[in-house]
C-alpha cells in the first residue's frame, strides 16, 4: 500500500496565487521562460527557472542559478507572498479545461514506495535531465513541482474529495490559458484519517507525468539519508510532493511526431515502402487526419494528408508492442526512416497534441519533411504497461491540463 501523507505546505498568499502559479519549468525554453517572467514578475518561473533573474551569459545550470532560486523563494516567504501552513494538511486541487474537471489530492508520497515499486513508472529517465532538478531541490531545500500520480479510482476517496469541495476554496482563479484552478484545504483530523485509511486499501500508485522530477526528488532524499545516517524515516526528506488523481478523470492527448527527412527516399519510394511494410495508405488531400481508432495514423507529406492503417500482422496484445507509438516506431520510423533510437536521434521531434494538427503542418513547411498524428495512448494502456513492469517508448503520453507549479511547495527540512 502506498504511504500518502499530509504535510505543512508553503503556498501562495491567496491574493497572489493567480499571479504566482506557473506551468512546469520544462514547458519553456530559456527565451520563453524569460518572456513569461517579464510578463508576470511574480511568476513561479523566476524560482523554477532562476536563470531568468540573471544575465544571458550565465549558463542555465550554473551554481548561481540554484542559489538565486533559493534566495528568491526565501525572499517571497519573508515578504508574505508565500505563507507556511501551521499544521500538516491534505489539499484538493481541481483543474477544469473545456468544461471537463479532474480533482486530485495534494499530499506527500514516500521515496521508499518509489524504490520498492509501489509507485510504478512507465518511462525511463535520463541522468542529464535529472541533474538539474536534483540541484534545484537540494539547494532550495524544497520540492517546487508536484509529481503527477494516478491511482485506480476508488468510490470512498471520490466521496471524501467531493465532500471537501463543498467548502470554500482557498484558491479559485482562471489562468491565462483558460484553465480554471481551485483548491481546498483539508485540516480536520477525522478527514485526514479517512484519506489515509482509504489509501491503505490501494495496492499502488502510478507516475502519470514527471518521471524526471520524481527520480530527482528520490535521489535527493537518498542523499540526505546518507548525510544523516541516524535518520528515522519520518524526516521530510523521506517524502516528495505529489498530486494523486483517479484514473477515470484523466485526459491523455496524442504525442505526435515530425521527422526531418525521408532517409534518402523520394516521396514515391517512401509511399511504396509504407505499402510494402503492410500499411494501408489513403490520400486525404488537404483535409487533416486525426486518427479516431487504434492502429491508424495521420501523415502529412508534401502538402497532403494521408490516413495510414496498420496491417493485422503489426497489431499485438503485448502491453508495449501493441501501443500505437510502438507500431509506428517498429514498422515505420525504425525500418524505413532509420530512426533507431527516438530518445537521441536529432532527426525526430515530438509535438504535444495540445498544439493541434496545424502545428504539424507548420513544422513540415519550416524545418521538417513528414509529420505523423497519433491516436492517444489510453490511461488503461499506461497502467497495464506499468503493472507488467515494462516501459513505454519515449513521448507516449501528453497529459492536459498541466499541473501548476508554485501552488504547493514541500520543504525537506
Amino acid at each position: 500500500m502506498p504511504k500518502v501523507t499530509p504535510f505543512r505546505s508553503i503556498r501562495p498568499n491567496p491574493e497572489l496565487a493567480h499571479r504566482i502559479a506557473a506551468l512546469p519549468y520544462d514547458v519553456y525554453n530559456r527565451k520563453e521562460a524569460l518572456a513569461e517572467v517579464q510578463r508576470e514578475p511574480l511568476s513561479f518561473l523566476k524560482i523554477d527557472r532562476a536563470e531568468t533573474q540573471l544575465s544571458d551569459d550565465v549558463d542555465t545550470y550554473d551554481p548561481r542559478v540554484y542559489e538565486k532560486a533559493k534566495a528568491t523563494l526565501d525572499s517571497m516567504i519573508a515578504d508574505g507572498s508565500f505563507i507556511i501552513e501551521e499544521t500538516p494538511c491534505y489539499y484538493i486541487y481541481e483543474l477544469t479545461m473545456n468544461g471537463r474537471s479532474q480533482s486530485g489530492i495534494v499530499a506527500c508520497s514516500s521515496i521508499d514506495d518509489y524504490q520498492n515499486q509501489i509507485i510504478k513508472k512507465h518511462e525511463n529517465t535520463r541522468e542529464d535531465k535529472e541533474l538539474d532538478r536534483i540541484r534545484h531541490v537540494d539547494v532550495t531545500d524544497t520540492h517546487t513541482g508536484p509529481i503527477f500520480l494516478v491511482y485506480r479510482s476508488k468510490q470512498e476517496i471520490n466521496k471524501i474529495v467531493e465532500a471537501a469541495k463543498q467548502e470554500t476554496p482557498i484558491y479559485d482563479f482562471t489562468s491565462p490559458d483558460g484553465i480554471t484552478h481551485r483548491a481546498w484545504c483539508i485540516s480536520d483530523s477525522n478527514q485526514i484519517s479517512e484519506i489515509q485509511t482509504a489509501f491503505d486499501r490501494i495496492a499502488c500508485t502510478y507516475i502519470a507525468d514527471g518521471h524526471h522530477r520524481c527520480a530527482s526528488a528520490v535521489k535527493v532524499g537518498l542523499k540526505r539519508r546518507a548525510e544523516h545516517p541516524d535518520y528515522t524515516g519520518e524526516e521530510e526528506f523521506n517524502r516528495f510532493l505529489s498530486v494523486l488523481f483517479p484514473d477515470d478523470q484523466l485526459y491523455i492527448m496524442p504525442y505526435n511526431r515530425v521527422v526531418r527527412d525521408l532517409n534518402g527516399l523520394s516521396k514515391d519510394a517512401f509511399l511504396k515502402a509504407l505499402s510494402d511494410a503492410g500499411f494501408s495508405v489513403t490520400c486525404n488531400g488537404n483535409i487533416p487526419v486525426s486518427p479516431d481508432k487504434k492502429g491508424t495514423f495521420g501523415m502529412y507529406l508534401d502538402g497532403n494528408w494521408y490516413l495510414l492503417s496498420a496491417g493485422e500482422e503489426m497489431l499485438s496484445q503485448d502491453p508495449v508492442k501493441g501501443l500505437d507509438v510502438s507500431i509506428l516506431q517498429d514498422h515505420l520510423l525504425q525500418p524505413i526512416l532509420n530512426i533507431q533510437d527516438p530518445r537521441t536521434d536529432k532527426r525526430i521531434d515530438f509535438v504535444g497534441g495540445i498544439r493541434g494538427l496545424g502545428e504539424l503542418e507548420r513544422r513540415v513547411r519550416e524545418d521538417m519533411t513528414v509529420a505523423f498524428s497519433m491516436y492517444p495512448t489510453s490511461i488503461e494502456e499506461l497502467l497495464s504497461v506499468a503493472d507488467a513492469g515494462l516501459l513505454m517508448p519515449p513521448k507516449s503520453t501528453w497529459f492536459e491540463p498541466k499541473l501548476r507549479s508554485g501552488l504547493f511547495l514541500h520543504s525537506l527540512s
